[in-house]
Parts: C-alpha cells; sequence; structure tokens
C-alpha cells in the first residue's frame, strides 16, 4: 500500500537535569542541533509535526506544543498524548534525543498495512522511532490506569508489524539510527560515531573515485 497521511510528535520529556537544565533537542550534533536534525528528516514525511511535553515552558523550533494529557507516566503517556492529539489516524512518535531519524525508513514503515509498525533492532523494540494508529489508545490507556508503565510492551489486542535488523540494515549501515543523547556520556559519543560514519563514507568514495 502507499503511504498514508502521517502525524508526528516529539517527545520532549521533562527538565534535561543531566545537562543542567540544557534542553536535549538543542545540542549540536555535527554542527546541527538534534531538533534541526530531526526536523529536516520529518518534515519530508510528516505533516503537523508537534511537540509533546510533560514540563512547563514552550516548545523547540516553534512546533506547536501538546501538554501530556496523562502527567507522570513517562514515555508511554508521551505516546499516549501523542496519539490522541493527532490529526491523522497515524502518527509517529520519536524522543527528542535521537539526533539520526532517517526519512526513508519512516517513508517505508507508513507503506505498511497495520496499526502498530516498530522496529525491532539488537536491543529490542524501538518504542520511540515507531508508527501509532488511534486503535493502540485504548489500550495503552489502559495499562496506564494498571501503572504498567513499560513502553517497550506493545499494545492489546492491535496488529503489529515489527521491521527487523535486516530490514532495518539497508536504512543503518553505521548503527547510527537508535543512537539516543540522554547524558554527557551519550552526547561525546554520539559525535563520535558521527565523525566515523563520515569518515567512513569519504573513504569509500575516495575509493570510487571520480
Amino acid at each position: 500500500m502507499g503511504p498514508r497521511p502521517l502525524a508526528a510528535a516529539i517527545l520532549t520529556g521533562g527538565r534535561a537535569a543531566r545537562f543542567g537544565g540544557i534542553r536535549k533537542a538543542q545540542l549540536r550534533i555535527g554542527g546541527r542541533t538534534i531538533i534541526e536534525r530531526q526536523l529536516e528528516s520529518l518534515s519530508a514525511v510528516a505533516d503537523p509535526i508537534y511537540a509533546v511535553s510533560s514540563a512547563d515552558g514552550s516548545a523547540e523550533n516553534g512546533l506547536d506544543l501538546v501538554r501530556d494529557r496523562l502527567p507522570g507516566s513517562g514515555a508511554l503517556g508521551g505516546i499516549y498524548t501523542a496519539i490522541a492529539a493527532s490529526p491523522h489516524d497515524r502518527v509517529l512518535v520519536v524522543g527528542c534525543d535521537m539526533p539520526f531519524l532517517d526519512q526513508r525508513l519512516i517513508a517505508f514503515m507508513n507503506t505498511i498495512d497495520a496499526d502498530l509498525i516498530i522496529p525491532r533492532g539488537a536491543r529490542g523494540y524501538e518504542p520511540l522511532c515507531a508508527i501509532y494508529s488511534r486503535a493502540c489508545a485504548a489500550s495503552i490507556r489502559a495499562r496506564i490506569e494498571r501503572g504498567r508503565l513499560e513502553a517497550s510492551v506493545l499494545p492489546d489486542g492491535v496488529r503489529v508489524v515489527e521491521i527487523g535488523e535486516q530490514a532495518l540494515a539497508a536504512y543503518d549501515p553505521h548503527g547510527l539510527l537508535f543512537v539516543n543523547v540522554n547524558t554527557p556520556h551519550d552526547y561525546e559519543r554520539a559525535n563520535t560515531l558521527l565523525e566515523r560514519s563520515n569518515a567512513s563514507r569519504d573513504r569509500i568514495m575516495d575509493e570510487l573515485g571520480p
């Protein structure tokens, strides 16, 4: 099937205490902020794009801000809010600390007919780089009300398609896609990985020649 209308929600979380209050989305990776990198990828495949947050303040880079409808529910509450706020049946939910989103993968995922399209890599499910339909909302809310807040546990009673490691490798040859920046150590690592990826790409281009 072809692509459907798709919204995108960036979960911005709370106060970023590990970075001394600096918003993670404004950290620079390879000369550009994480949010700039994300918007470049997301704007090619999704409309509208909005932020979901449990913290006070304004959204990043002029995005509309949606307040968490179930505060204190962690990432799963943010996913629920993203689904509930979407003007479309489907919404891509991503974390604000993922600098290496790939619009080609997102576009591919959006061609799949399912209620939840979720990558499953070496670490397991990636619930903060997944497409959810409205059909997921009731199951997610019921789990939150029971106090089961694990975002990586799939909702019940919905059609799920997993994107496995082999398929992911075609979009992520350097293993960058699901890198997130939760701590200063992660931030340093993300910049190092990008430098290595760029060096590898340049080496391949040199070998291919003009």
